[in-house]
């Protein structure tokens, strides 16, 4: 059990806070070996088959297995939950061989109808990360051969399916189950856990920190010498470049390049600064608001003023396309938008809104001053057709309730999207499929042709023909012009030299993984 309270702090204090202060006492955080991480995000939902967002895996992958990790670079999966496993000839069937020394949190074992259960229950309830999976494994598919066998029979073959695994997490059925009330779990698990992973949750302060404990006697052997670690929410990046600067923090997650020019060769701090598959895009309200107009869109995304979003962003590229430079099946060649006013204007003619004259509203993630920056920029852009622009901050809770509908979400809507895993399928369901309405992913986009390719490429063996989809369902996106096409950033962290054992992967780098890490 851990303690749930609705302690708010402004995030302005935070500088002032220590590793020591956010520990009991001073005497307990020397005892203990205690990880600060200064992060933007809070962690609306502790649910692993419901929650999302880069601050929820990080809890997710500490607290919950699954039945692979992925590590190295470029990423790979290797064994977790599953010390083995066997691949039929034609891709469709695979055999899962599970660790017989792992168990939960209470102590049972995680047994193959475990697997099978949590399978189920992520289908069931569609939501979370039930998209990575989707259109792929039925309710039929997992099976358990014995105790320590699972049989997953894919409904159809998917290139991908080891790489989605790691986010595909286990539960303790008897636990959900005790639990489930009447809607399968869902209010038990937004706040207790079901899990079998290293570290379980101490303390959750909903606006101001999460504290992780590490399983006494857990399952896993090895790993680094952490006995707990502390999320803490800062909201401004310039106070976590702060607390880092200042031993206040061991990891920062969220820095700009400001930030990163700041801290270069401070003594006592490592900066990273690596590729990832990670985009940054201003999707548009295509379901409600002046933005339903194509013509409308075509004029912004021709007026907006690219240059001067690199420009803004010392660490960043041009996305060609919905799909990032490098991955499998990225079109480089494609014709995309960039600044032409007269060419905005040709398009603003067209459209139902040719003489401007009304405002539209954006919001961002309140202390992601980059963001803010990127929304001045589209002001800017507006202004030459006569648009006004209401640019708003928000809170990373409110942003993923605004995406629920089109009538709450804004007419502007940014969205940073990593790599879960180093597939073009990955960005293209969770960031174009319309599954995805209703999360902040992909709050409102939908078009049957677009979902058509996603699907038939997800499904495609042959390379040839899955590059030529993704080569389609590029094209079909751009003509739509759903999002501005922003910028490709590189992954930006700053870690105290005293964190050991940190080593790189560019799948959700930013969702840190406790086990291994080590202080000293």
């Amino acid at each position: 059990m851990f303690t749930l309270t609705r302690r708010r702090m402004m995030a302005g204090t935070a500088a002032s806070l220590t590793a020591a202060s956010l520990v009991s006492t001073t005497g307990e955080a020397a005892a203990r070996k205690i990880l600060i991480i200064a992060s933007n995000q809070d962690i609306p939902n502790f649910d692993p088959h419901i929650a999302t967002g880069y601050s929820s895996a990080m809890l997710l992958r500490n607290t919950y297995d699954s039945l692979v990790r992925v590590e190295g670079n470029p990423p790979k999966p290797v064994p977790h939950l599953a010390q083995s496993w066997t691949v039929s000839p034609d891709g469709t069937e695979y055999v899962f061989k599970l660790d017989p020394a792992a168990k939960f949190h209470d102590g049972s074992p995680v047994t193959a109808d475990a697997v099978r259960y949590s399978f189920n229950r992520l289908l069931r309830l569609n939501k979370g990360n039930a998209w990575m999976i989707a259109g792929t494994v039925d309710e039929a598919s997992v099976q358990a051969v014995d105790p320590q066998t699972v049989k997953v029979k894919l409904v159809r073959p998917f290139a991908a399916f080891l790489q989605v695994l790691p986010w595909v997490w286990i539960v303790n059925p008897a636990l959900v189950e005790a639990n489930k009330g009447s809607d399968d779990g869902q209010t038990y698990l937004r706040s207790n856990l079901a899990a079998s992973g290293g570290f379980t949750v101490k303390r959750a302060e909903p606006g101001n920190l999460y504290e992780f404990e590490r399983v006494a006697n857990g399952w896993k052997q090895g790993g680094g010498n952490l006995t707990g670690a502390i999320w803490k929410i800062v909201r401004e990046t310039a106070s976590q470049r702060l607390m880092i600067a200042r031993g206040e923090a061991h990891i920062a997650v969220d820095l700009q390049s400001e930030d990163m020019d700041a801290l270069k060769n401070r003594p006592g701090l490592v900066s990273i600064i690596e590729p990832e598959y990670r985009t940054f895009s201003i999707k548009m309200n295509v379901k409600h608001g002046p933005l339903m107009d194509i013509e409308l869109r075509k004029a912004v995304s021709y007026a907006f003023d690219y240059k001067a979003m690199v420009d803004a962003d010392g660490y960043s590229k041009l996305m060609v396309g919905p799909l990032p430079d490098g991955i499998f099946g990225h079109a480089p060649s494609l014709d995309v938008y960039r600044t032409d006013l007269d060419k905005a204007k040709e398009h603003l003619a067209k459209s139902q809104y040719a003489k401007g004259g009304f405002k539209l509203k954006m919001a961002y993630v309140s202390g992601l001053d980059q963001e803010r920056r990127f929304g001045l920029i589209l002001l800017d852009a507006l202004k030459k057709l006569n648009i006004d622009l209401d640019v708003t901050p928000l809170i990373w809770p409110d942003m993923v309730a605004a995406a629920r509908s089109p009538e709450t979400c804004p007419d502007f809507f940014p969205v940073y999207q990593t790599a879960n895993y180093g597939d073009p399928d990955n960005i293209a369901f969770a960031a174009y499929h319309s599954s995805r309405n209703g999360g902040w992913q992909n709050p409102v986009y939908a078009n049957p042709k677009v979902d058509e390719l996603i699907m038939q490429a997800r499904g495609e063996t042959d390379q040839d023909k899955r590059k030529a989809l993704y080569v389609e369902f590029q094209k079909a996106v751009v003509a739509d012009a759903p999002d501005i096409f922003g910028v490709l950033e590189e992954r930006k962290l700053a870690l105290r030299t005293d964190v050991k054992n940190f080593v790189f992967t560019p799948v959700a780098s930013n969702a840190v993984e406790l086990f291994p890490l080590s202080l000293g």
